[in-house]
Formats: structure tokens, C-alpha cells, sequence
């Protein structure tokens, strides 16, 4: 865990450096003084906002949530959330904006701010984009309509629902040093988060954003097994389960190479060495990198859709 605080530090100042951060000021001094918008009403926007709330950086009625869908909003409203269908409310009413559509329809969304909303009422904000594949560039012109936008790209995991999220971000051209750190006490809250030069986001973001996915496919591959061999459902799935995170913290623990980890493991001619010999036969390696590969150069194509 030094480690990666270490390149956290090390990014944070680079990203600052970097993109030359404006000295505009933007009040976010209290919770009172922000609020949030969500345009998009699916799985993460939920992960961001609920991981914000549970750490008392935010109150449900300061948060706004478009959908198309009525019935999507139900459990915002719940919540106490404030819920509308139309997106120009929220863009209004919120001083930081989350765009967390489907990247496709992302410029439908802004159009339909534009014909709502009177340009004076969208000025000044910060607008958060969690699409995979936009790039800040395509971001700050389809926003440039709006005087004094800001952007800053995010790419989340849904793990960080349950405190043990992986985030990455790059802040835009004119964000500010408030409007930075505002976003870094957001993520932080939400387990690891690290600044990064926009060119690895798409990379980064097949490894974190997608790899929960490969994960529970392999947890599920790994129950299987031992369903097949005789144990309960429930038993494999939680020792599946627990074995993978025990796992994960070793190497962010001991720092060690994840060869050597596996090859503590494995002893000469042990059961491990065999189920070991079984993966590689089964080209389990490769097909892995090829899922990053796949994740990574779609998300380089939603970009291009986006035009």
C-alpha cells in the first residue's frame, strides 16, 4: 500500500503541473455549499453517491438524478433524492454535474440541457465524466457551450460500494485546485483513487473498471470447481471468495511479485503445481490479457461513436 500512496502523491503533483490548474475561485467551503447532480441513473452513479453519502460528505437533498425512466428513479426518491426527467433541471440546479450516461447518447443528453435551459443557468460548473472511452478534448467542446464549465474525466469500479473501489482521473484543461481536491475527497472515500495522464485511462480503465467482472467470473470458475468436487454451493462461493481477496492483499501487502507468491504455493509436485499445469494448458493467461485487450480498444471505439 506505500507503494501506490507513494505514486498517488507523485501523479497528484504531475496532474497539477500538467494541466496548470486555474486560480478561479469556486466555493465548496461546507456540505451545504455544493450540490450534486447525476444525469444518468445506473449502477455507478449509485456507487459514486452512495459512498460520498455514507461518509457524511453530502445529504440526499442536495443530490439531483435525471432519468428517462420514471420507474428508474423510484429508489433515488427514496433515498430523498431530488428526481426529474428532464436533465436541464439538474444541470441547473447542481453546481457539480456527474455524466454518467451511456456514451453514445451523451450528446442527446447535453442537447436537451441546451433547449431547456436558458444558457445563463449553466454556468460554472463542474461536470464529472465517468463515460468510458471521451476523451477530456470531446468532453470540453461539447461542453464549451456552457460558459465556465469545467471537466474532469473519472473512470470508477463498482467495488467501491463496499469501501474497496479503484479509481483513476484526469483533470481538463480549466479545473481548478479547489475543484481538484473536492473531487480527490469524493474518491478517496471510496477506496484507492490515483491521478493519471489522460493516454492510460482506456488502459487502465480494462483493468479496473472491467476486471471486476473477470474477477467474479474466475470466483465463479473457482466455486464451480469445487461444487464439482463435492462441496455445498454456498461453502465454495465463500471460500472462492475469500481466498481471491486474501489473495489480492498479499501482493498489495508484501510487495512481492505475484510469480513468487504462486510459486510459494506451489510445491514440487504438489496438487497446486497440477491445477496450475491444467490453467496454462487451458490458455488462461492469455485469454485474460486478451479481456483487457477487448475492454481497452472498445472503450478507444465508444470514443470515436461519440463524434
Amino acid at each position: 500500500m506505500k507503494v501506490m500512496s507513494k505514486f498517488h502523491s507523485a501523479h497528484i503533483i504531475s496532474c497539477i503541473k500538467h494541466t496548470f490548474l486555474q486560480k478561479h475561485v469556486y466555493s465548496y467551503s461546507t456540505q451545504s455549499s455544493y450540490k450534486i447532480g447525476f444525469i444518468g441513473d445506473g449502477a455507478m452513479a449509485k456507487a459514486i453517491c452512495r459512498s460520498i453519502h455514507r461518509k457524511g460528505l453530502i445529504d440526499y437533498s442536495n443530490v439531483y438524478v435525471a432519468s428517462p425512466y420514471p420507474k428508474n428513479l423510484d429508489s433515488w426518491k427514496q433515498l430523498g433524492a431530488n428526481v426529474s426527467t428532464d436533465n436541464a433541471v439538474v444541470a441547473q440546479e447542481a453546481n457539480i454535474v456527474f455524466l454518467a450516461v451511456k456514451p453514445h447518447i451523451l450528446k442527446e443528453a447535453l442537447i436537451s440541457i441546451s433547449k431547456n435551459a436558458l444558457a445563463d443557468q449553466i454556468r460554472n460548473k463542474l461536470f464529472i465524466s465517468i463515460l468510458a472511452g471521451i476523451t477530456i478534448h470531446q468532453l470540453e467542446e461539447m461542453l464549451s457551450k456552457f460558459e465556465g464549465s469545467r471537466v474532469i474525466r473519472v473512470m470508477p469500479n463498482t467495488p467501491m460500494l463496499v469501501g474497496n473501489g479503484c479509481t483513476v482521473y484526469c483533470p481538463g484543461s480549466k479545473v481548478t485546485e479547489q475543484d481538484l481536491q473536492l473531487v480527490q475527497s469524493f474518491l478517496e472515500v471510496t477506496g484507492m483513487c490515483q491521478c493519471l495522464p489522460e493516454h492510460m485511462i482506456n488502459a487502465v480503465g480494462a483493468v479496473t473498471a472491467s476486471g471486476p467482472a473477470f474477477v467474479y467470473l474466475f470466483i465463479e470458475a473457482l466455486s464451480d470447481g469445487g461444487v464439482r468436487m463435492g462441496l455445498h454451493r454456498d461453502i465454495a462461493t465463500k471460500f472462492a471468495a475469500q481466498t481471491v481477496m486474501g489473495a489480492a492483499q498479499m501482493v498489495l501487502n508484501t510487495e512481492k511479485h505475484m510469480g513468487t507468491l504462486k510459486d510459494e504455493v506451489c510445491s514440487a509436485g504438489g496438487q497446486t503445481i497440477a491445477g496450475i499445469h491444467a490453467l496454462e494448458r487451458g490458455g488462461v493467461r492469455g485469454a485474460v490479457m486478451d479481456a483487457v485487450e477487448a475492454a481497452a480498444l472498445k472503450a478507444v471505439e465508444l470514443g470515436k461513436q461519440a463524434k
